[in-house]
């Protein structure tokens, strides 16, 4: 089932000419959306501006979601976004990952990424500590004047949305670049819903909001002069 969330976001430039039309997010992270596989299921759902991966999918699976919509794909690779899958042609079939730290363009956001989770297991797509220290320190040198950006990172940050086990914490980095970029939503995945609740999904720190985009979710960016 895909989950839907509307946020208002500040900055009114994206929505010139769009007629008060919202901005339409099709998020996706570690857990495939069955209900995708149904052609009813996605006419409902109507059309999407951006497809957004927040990490630990197939790229079989995005390019099949990226085509049925006819959308633009931006992501990051999960921990567990490595081997086969990901060298031969299968990887082929997507464009490149977004570069760490680097802001990026997309329907008319500013976008910034960062792959990967931190280091637990030796194995997998996994960051030190110091590590993503230095690709925040760089974010945030580059970013500090182009707010408001939209955040998309594979783990959370540390005690925000994170969960307590080693191998789903988050990053002490990210909690700095927020109070520093302030970004109206950070999207992630890497936390399993299954541990924290289905209703637990987001939470606001700092004046972001943080949410976890596991399955699917769609999302409307509001105008900032919307009604509601």
């Amino acid at each position: 089932m895909t989950d839907r969330l509307r946020v208002r976001w500040p900055d009114p430039a994206p929505f010139v000419g769009r007629d008060g039309r919202p901005i339409r997010i099709l998020a996706l992270s570690d857990e495939p959306d069955p209900s995708l596989d149904s052609a009813a299921t996605r006419a409902g759902l109507g059309a999407i501006d951006l497809v957004i991966g927040a990490g630990d999918l197939q790229p079989e699976y995005l390019s099949f979601v990226v085509d049925a919509f006819g959308a633009p794909l931006r992501y990051v690779r999960g921990n567990h976004d490595v081997g086969s899958a990901w060298t031969h042609t299968e990887r082929s079939l997507l464009p490149e990952p977004m570069p760490d730290a680097t802001l990026v363009d997309e329907a008319g956001l500013r976008l910034i990424g960062f792959s990967g989770s931190p280091t637990y297991s030796g194995r997998g797509l996994e960051v030190p500590a110091h590590g993503m220290w230095r690709r925040v320190l760089l974010a945030w040198l580059r970013a500090a004047h182009a707010r408001p950006v939209l955040v998309v990172s594979h783990a959370p940050p540390r005690d925000v949305n994170d969960d307590d086990d080693e191998a789903h914490r988050g990053f002490t980095a990210f909690r700095w670049l927020t109070s520093r970029l302030e970004p109206p939503l950070w999207l992630h995945g890497h936390t399993a819903l299954v541990r924290r609740g289905i209703d637990q999904r987001s939470v606001t720190h700092n004046g972001t909001l943080f949410y976890n985009c596991t399955g699917a979710t769609l999302i409307e960016l509001l105008p900032p002069d919307a009604d509601g």
